[in-house]
């Protein structure tokens, strides 16, 4: 098993910028897929992003591509969600995710889920 905790959440203006960090232990991190999920109030988890074990692969939702960009560092067991040009409509909060066998954009494709980071974007 791994398990997952999320920081860098906060609050930021629109237009802004923040980095959110996955920290990962547990078994080796390289060994699974990872992603970000975001929540905001009253709606459904909604994919934001996914990039592959070796980090070669990257894929985005259509409401922050070109906008957010999804890495990873396996030697410090990190993942990484760089938000950039941030709107209001980004507020959520914001769940790192991993998976051994899987590299989906939907939650039921996750087997572990970090406790999640609030980010708020104020206009």
């Amino acid at each position: 098993q791994v398990q997952l905790v999320e920081s860098g959440g906060g609050l930021a203006q629109a237009g802004g910028s923040l980095r959110l960090a996955c920290a990962a232990s547990g078994r080796p991190f390289s060994r699974y897929t990872m992603g970000w999920f975001r929540q905001a109030p009253g709606k459904e988890r909604e994919f934001v992003a996914r990039i592959s074990w070796t980090g070669v692969t990257k894929n985005y939702g259509d409401s922050v591509k070109g906008r957010f960009t999804i890495s990873r560092d396996n030697a410090k067991n990190t993942g990484y969600l760089q938000m950039n040009s941030l709107k209001p409509e980004d507020t959520a909060v914001y769940y790192c995710v991993a998976d051994e066998k899987r590299f989906g954009s939907e939650t039921s494709e996750y087997d572990y889920w970090g406790q999640g980071t609030q980010v708020t974007v104020s206009s």
